[in-house]
């Protein structure tokens, strides 16, 4: 499938903003299913200063600087991606996820070192006793990984309410724990957590999801959404992609933004300023097949 996406972030800030420092994570990733075919990012007020790099996950970097007194900042990036489902993987066929937790301790074979990484806890996501036993419950015995991950996700959605009002992208994974809702950083983290906890490797995805109207009603053009996942690394079939908020693997309908080892490490826009009081976020995302 042929997406194009456009994806507008708005600040408005209650004070004038005098200098601002930003580094925007728009880019569509490149992976063995996805291509990127065109995208451009146009930013109001022109930045002074602005570049491009890739960070150490892979992820394409926009940083920019607005030296002029402003009190709205717009960034919108214009995409053409290309999204193919990867060739079916049979879950029970996976190794048992005991024999790939062992694959993850000390010594490490030079052949596993990249997903090693995600083993470890990282700024928003921490391994825990309760969510190891959490975790159990689908990873039995010998259970095939894939089959575990599998069975995780569809707890989690089970388990957990969606509920964008319960957090913010501040709210600690421990607090989603307790009340038992969140939203779709939430679940990914907690899938994180959960796959950390038994020793194994999991990483934070962050895209767009290509969302349908209800039958019979018009599609709203910006009603689609940024969205985050997780993936866990099975041996013979590299990364592979669980979405918890919506009980499913991604497919055809999920585009891959950015990887990191939590929402830090791939957050759309981050920034610091001088000025600018208390300010209002709007976001609209439109993802639309061609």
């Amino acid at each position: 499938m042929t997406y194009e996406i456009t994806h507008r972030t708005l600040y408005e800030y209650a004070a004038p903003v005098s200098v601002s420092q930003h580094v925007a994570r728009l880019t569509p990733h490149v992976t063995a299913t996805q291509a990127c075919e065109r995208f451009g990012l146009e930013i109001a007020p022109l930045p002074t200063l602005r570049q491009t790099r890739t960070d150490y996950f892979g992820n394409e970097l926009c940083l920019f600087s607005i030296q002029e007194v402003h009190q709205r900042l717009e960034i919108v990036t214009k995409s053409r991606v290309s999204v193919r489902a990867r060739d079916a993987i049979v879950a029970e066929a996976s190794l048992p996820w005991p024999e790939v937790a062992q694959l993850f301790r000390d010594p490490v074979s030079p052949e596993v070192v990249e997903p090693y990484q995600f083993v470890f806890d990282s700024p928003q996501v921490r391994a825990a006793v309760e969510l190891a036993d959490y975790a159990r419950e689908s990873f039995r015995d010998e259970t095939p990984l894939l089959a575990g991950a599998k069975d995780l996700t569809r707890r989690i959605f089970q388990d957990f309410k969606y509920d964008p009002k319960a957090t913010t992208v501040a709210t600690p994974l421990e607090e989603v724990w307790q009340k038992r809702r969140g939203v779709c950083q939430d679940f990914a983290h907690l899938g994180l957590a959960c796959l950390r906890s038994l020793g194994l490797p999991a990483r934070y995805v962050s895209g767009y999801l290509r969302t349908r109207p209800p039958e019979g009603k018009p599609r709203l053009v910006g009603a689609d959404a940024s969205h985050a996942w997780f993936a866990v690394f099975c041996p013979g079939a590299g990364w592979v992609d669980f979405d918890p908020t919506n009980n499913c693997q991604p497919a055809g309908e999920h585009i891959t933004v950015a990887l990191g080892r939590d929402f830090g490490d791939v957050s759309p826009v981050a920034g610091i300023l001088m000025g600018g009081g208390q300010h209002e976020v709007k976001v609209s995302v439109d993802v639309a097949e061609v």
